[in-house]
């Protein structure tokens, strides 16, 4: 069995306190494929006991990288963010492939920006959201990284409840 990714030595390029955030991202890049080979569509988007689907998980998981990497940089949300993020929550017929896609590539942009983060810019400020509550370069990378593993978690538990329903009630 492969060593869990903190174990694997420094990520390329990445700097040494970003290296954990960098691990994590690298972590659920792995386990999400092996979450959801072989769900069908209707597991995918099933909500046992109330609970968020894999679907919105994966879409949220892209979403949220995506927004959180953009306050990194100090910068406003676009209305396609905003609307995409709405959208996270709205039903879904996609499949598992391109749902993991989009995360892998969300994935990569991160450790993309990980890399291009100077150290020296780690404790800037930033703020987040509408109320433009204050965070740093620092505390949103790490937010990118235990908000993905959080989901990821999500998605496992999840997965395993679906799989061991053969017929769940309210689903395709």
């Amino acid at each position: 069995m492969a060593a869990e990714t903190w174990l694997s030595g420094p990520v390329d390029g990445v700097d040494a306190y970003l290296q954990p955030a960098a691990h994590a991202l690298l972590q659920s890049r792995e386990d999400l494929p092996h979450a959801v080979e072989g769900l069908r569509e209707r597991q995918l988007w099933a909500r046992p006991g109330g609970a968020a689907s894999i679907g919105f998980h994966l879409r949220h998981i892209a979403g949220a990288i995506d927004r959180l990497l953009t306050y990194a940089r100090a910068e406003s949300l676009s209305e396609a963010q905003v609307a995409a993020a709405r959208a996270e929550h709205g039903p879904g017929d996609e499949e598992a492939g391109p749902l993991i896609a989009r995360v892998q590539a969300a994935i990569d942009v991160a450790l993309a920006q990980l890399r291009a983060t100077p150290p020296r810019s780690l404790l800037d400020a930033r703020a987040v959201g509408r109320a433009q509550l204050p965070s740093t370069v620092l505390g949103l990378l790490f937010h990118v990284a235990e908000h993905t593993q959080r989901h990821t978690g999500q998605v496992i538990a999840t997965a395993k409840v679906v799989r061991a329903e053969p017929a769940l009630p309210g689903t395709k």
